[in-house]
């Protein structure tokens, strides 16, 4: 079969490569899937510069999570409709995982949209729910509004009954968001501060930032007394600092956001999490926007646009 792999790490995609792989065998206690579609998430393509925190032994196949059908495996009858949490190796024509990971697949949901609810909107949740506890009515800044994990972040938080500001560097992506998810203000990804200030009457409860550098900065001086500040990334390229004095007179808490490690810390939460998401996608209450599928073919190009930043919503890998 076919797999994206990571031979070696470089700046530019260089030591990544599809090739021919053996396929998987299903095993007890696994399901062996073949992959419609996997979402592109941008741990992806930091794995494969060694960016980013899990740093796998090479050769690997990144790829976090799939939708597909099931070939066989205990639980589940050839060919149903499923979506699983991989971590690893979801870029490929098929894939075997624990049984536990594995889940029946929305109905209501292609298999695009489907692969693209666990990682973004786990995070959202773990982000929104479990540690900024976002009650009804508070205003929430979100940051990378438009990408899959700010997306995410906009539809938990509107869910929720958040008052949601939503920021980008471009404006036609933001009126898409405005137009389809019902955020209350849209602004420029820098120079947001006053006006952050202005539309909350002091600043925002909660701060949801996967782009550090100077966003993270210029967050800190649009945060509510009492506010949370949540670190999601830093697709920036900058790790910001703050002195300690701004969240003592400022009052807010700053919380690092890592939603799978914070599963596997706590295991039953990190089930109910799970439980939480696709509930609320069964419910339709979320809403996963799909940007654009590529064929597993064009994998560069998919990733290319990841990096530029094109899309609004996730970009998804089909065979």
């Amino acid at each position: 079969m076919r797999a994206l792999v990571v031979s070696t790490l470089s700046p530019d995609l260089s030591g990544t490569a599809l090739v021919e792989v053996p396929a998987p065998q299903a095993a007890p206690g696994k399901v062996l899937i073949r992959v419609k579609a996997a979402a592109l998430n941008y741990p992806d393509l930091l794995m494969t510069r060694g960016e980013y925190q899990l740093k796998p032994p090479m050769p690997f196949s990144p790829g976090m999570e799939i939708a597909g059908e099931v070939v066989e495996g205990e639980g589940f009858s050839p060919g149903d409709p499923v979506v699983a949490g991989t971590r690893l190796g979801g870029f490929a024509d098929m894939v075997c995982v624990d049984a536990a990971a594995v889940r029946r697949k929305p109905a209501h949901l292609s298999f695009g949209q489907a692969a693209g609810v666990g990682a973004a909107y786990l995070t959202a949740y773990v982000a929104l729910v479990r540690l900024a506890k976002v009650e009804a009515g508070e205003w929430v800044l979100i940051h990378g509004a438009t990408g899959g994990v700010g997306l995410a972040a906009v539809d938990m938080a509107t869910s929720l009954g958040a008052r949601v500001i939503a920021t980008s560097r471009s404006p036609e992506k933001l009126a898409v968001l405005q137009a389809e998810y019902g955020v209350e203000a849209c602004l420029p990804a820098s120079g947001f501060r006053d006006s952050v200030k202005e539309l909350t009457g002091g600043g925002a409860d909660v701060i949801y930032d996967p782009v550090g550098g100077d966003v993270f900065d210029e967050s800190v001086r649009a945060i509510a007394f009492g506010g949370r500040l949540c670190v999601i990334g830093f697709t920036s390229g900058r790790i910001a600092t703050i002195s300690t004095n701004m969240p003592l007179i400022k009052g807010f808490s700053v919380v690092g956001v890592r939603a799978g490690e914070y599963g596997r810390q706590f295991p039953e939460k990190g089930r109910e999490n799970q439980e939480a998401i696709w509930a609320l996608a069964e419910q339709g209450r979320i809403r996963p926007r799909v940007h654009a599928e590529y064929l597993l073919d064009d994998w560069h190009a998919a990733f290319e646009a990841m990096q530029r930043s094109d899309m609004i919503g996730k970009i998804v890998l089909v065979p």
